[in-house]
């Protein structure tokens, strides 16, 4: 029996779980065109429509979803035994795939790792920054950093950080204006810079907590945005107070040119949390990146 090329099958397999054929091109590293003509050849061979192709998305039809449950994990586990193979070789080598948000990489990650990279130039580690919750096994990431309170209980949570308090700040100039909240009621009458989470689509409710009272404050304001530097960038043109980890403000507290404010509603809480399936077997490259991890948290 003829032995059959399986480029085409994991051409599917890519476009089907990316959704894109711009996308799953990029992560095979072939053209778009290239990828239309296995999957039509791969349909024509098959004598069935596996994609539904529209002008802004690309998903299985019944027979596709199907056929990707049937051969997806056959080759994400070929692609983890031989990066599993790389134990074997004289320096580890493979790629770590992590999402996580823009604060943890700049101050916890990127520190860790560097030295990791330079000092095994045949590891690789991709950073996926996202402010959205990632299912990390639907998308094919090795881990997630994420507050430990909100990981799921079937993953595996390793502390990375020291625990973290939030920060209500404004410019100097806009409290000129606008007298300093007392108590987290009191932002209801301020102009509040707001973060949208986008897996929940919500505007993010500021929590507060004093001698075991829970405060939570749905505030209103002009500017909304989905990432963190922005909202630093409006607290200091002085648009309104903003709400975040207290590290994203440290240096601006400390040269005057932001105010913190409800300081005693802030207590610690749980930090970052390094997460990863416990079920899933896992690379050399990736052991290494998880020791680089634990031993600074």
């Amino acid at each position: 029996m003829a032995r059959r090329n399986l480029n085409d099958l994991l051409a599917f397999v890519t476009v089907a779980r990316e959704g894109s054929f711009t996308r799953a091109g990029a992560t095979l590293g072939v053209s778009q065109s290239a990828l239309s003509q296995a999957i039509k050849a791969l349909e024509e061979r098959l004598r069935i429509r596996l994609l539904t192709r529209t002008t802004r998305s690309v998903s299985p039809t019944p027979a596709g979803e199907r056929l990707l449950g049937a051969i997806g994990n056959r080759f994400d586990e070929i692609e983890a035994e031989l990066e599993a193979l790389s134990e074997l070789r004289d320096t580890p080598a493979g790629r770590v795939r992590i999402t996580c948000g823009e604060h943890v990489l700049r101050t916890v990650l990127w520190p860790r790792l560097l030295p990791l990279m330079q000092r095994y130039p045949d590891i690789g580690i991709e950073f996926d920054v996202s402010y959205g919750l990632r299912d990390i096994v639907a998308d094919r990431f090795d881990a997630g950093v994420r507050l430990g309170e909100s990981i799921d209980r079937d993953m595996v949570a390793l502390p990375i950080g020291p625990k973290l308090r939030m920060a209500a700040v404004a410019s100097p100039a806009y409290f000129s204006g606008h007298p300093p909240p007392r108590v987290p009621e009191d932002l209801t009458g301020h102009n509040c810079i707001n973060i949208r989470f986008p897996t929940a689509g919500g505007l993010y409710v500021w929590e507060f907590e004093r001698r075991g009272r829970q405060v939570n404050v749905r505030v209103e304001g002009q500017a909304i945005f989905n990432a963190t530097p922005p909202i630093v960038q409006a607290a200091l043109d002085g648009l309104g107070v903003a709400f975040l980890p207290e590290g994203e403000f440290a240096p601006h507290i400390e040269d005057g040119r932001l105010v913190r404010v409800l300081q005693d509603w802030c207590p610690p809480f749980s930090g970052y949390h390094l997460y990863y399936p416990s079920r899933k077997q896992h690379s050399p490259a990736f052991a290494l990146v998880v020791e680089a991890l634990r031993a600074g948290g």
